[in-house]
């Protein structure tokens, strides 16, 4: 197929697909993995996930801390499993790279917005902490180093779909369709978390998970 971004050989269908899929995979690790099975191990009772937070009957540091936390050890399990990119086929390997970078970016990307914002989730990890403009300032350099290094990663997994010599068209099809399918992907279930938030009788959209005390 031809398109202005994509090369004729990617089909662009299967590019959004597999960004839809790296990006859920991020979301999962993030809420699930990282907030939902620390709060649980941590004795949570009562939990509910959805695609925008986790909520529990108990708060702690390490629940805030460990969706971020969570996101940045599966990248650089990501960031292994391509050392070798010539054992995978090119649509795996773009998965990989896809997955490598969404959890880079969210992991690193959160320090520097609870930095700036004093919200989410290490704005909670360092509640309390004084003196508490150092730590936000922490936070802020701490993820514009991050966030710059996660670039450089990213931009070096990238380089096998640019060969020497060619239009950099592909390149920029393959990093912006994700872009599009992903914000789409993740404004949808905001917009729904806001009007719950908006309307008390809206039905939530997440898991609920009750665990006995017995």
């Amino acid at each position: 197929m031809r398109a202005a971004a994509v090369s004729a050989k990617d089909d662009r269908l299967t590019v959004i697909a597999i960004a839809v899929l790296a990006c859920i995979l991020q979301d999962v690790l993030h809420e699930g993995l990282g907030h939902g099975l620390t709060a649980w191990l941590s004795g949570a009772h009562r939990l509910t996930i959805s695609t925008v937070a986790l909520d529990s009957d108990i708060a702690t540091r390490w629940i805030s801390a460990n969706g971020t936390l969570v996101n940045l050890i599966f990248a650089a399990v990501f960031w292994l499993l391509l050392l070798k990119p010539q054992g995978y086929r090119p649509a795996t390997r773009f998965c990989l790279v896809l997955a490598m970078a969404g959890n880079l970016f969210t992991g690193a990307g959160y320090f520097f917005f609870s930095g700036i914002t004093d919200f989410g989730d290490w704005a909670e990890v360092i509640r309390g902490l004084e003196p508490h403009w150092m730590w936000r300032l922490g936070l802020i350099v701490v993820g514009m180093a991050t966030y710059y290094a996660s670039m450089l990663m990213v931009a070096a997994k990238l380089k096998p779909f640019h060969r020497a010599g060619e239009s950099s068209r592909r390149l920029r099809g393959l990093c912006w369709t994700p872009y599009i399918a992903d914000g789409v992907l993740v404004f949808c279930p905001v917009i729904s978390f806001k009007n719950r938030m908006v309307s008390s009788r809206a039905p939530a959209r997440g898991l609920c998970i009750e665990k006995s005390n017995t």
